[in-house]
This record gives C-alpha cells, sequence and structure tokens, in this order.
C-alpha cells in the first residue's frame, strides 16, 4: 500500500468551503479538476443569469471577479496542495 496522500492544512479549509474533502488516497489533481469543473459550472451559471438580464451588464465582471477569488486554490499546481516534502 503506498503511503497516505497528506494534504496541506490551509489547502484543505480551501478545499472545504467547496465541500471538498479528500481521503488519504485522493489524488492531488482529481482534486483540482473537481474543484475547477465546480468553479465553471458556476461561472456558466453565471452567465446564464445575465443572459437572462437578471442583472445589468455593468454588475458582470464584478460577479466573474468575486467568484474566482472564492476559489483561490485553483491558482495552486496540484502538487502545491501537498504538504512539503511529499
Amino acid at each position: 500500500m503506498a503511503d497516505p496522500i497528506r494534504y496541506r492544512a490551509d489547502v484543505l479549509e480551501l478545499l472545504l468551503v467547496h465541500g471538498v474533502r479528500p481521503l488519504a488516497d485522493t489524488r492531488p489533481e482529481l482534486v483540482r479538476d473537481f474543484v475547477r469543473d465546480l468553479y465553471k459550472y458556476e461561472i456558466r451559471c453565471l452567465r446564464d443569469r445575465y443572459l437572462r438580464q437578471d442583472f445589468p451588464k455593468t454588475e458582470y465582471a464584478g460577479r466573474v471577479d468575486a467568484l474566482r477569488r472564492r476559489y483561490p486554490v485553483l491558482a495552486l499546481l496540484p502538487r502545491e496542495f501537498l504538504e512539503t516534502g511529499q
């Protein structure tokens, strides 16, 4: 059996915001892909709301930026999810 994967505590907190709790055998690439797909889903929903005119065009860029800021973990590479030395 392979050694358990140890995620950084700060990364685990960022992931938990999105309901993601990787197990000790969950590859960081899979975790990042899942969070990226969640972000893409949310950005599509935001675009659809804009197209339905749920809010004015002047608010769109700010809403996109706010959504992006809720996903700081996507600025990390999968290997950066792990404790140093793994």
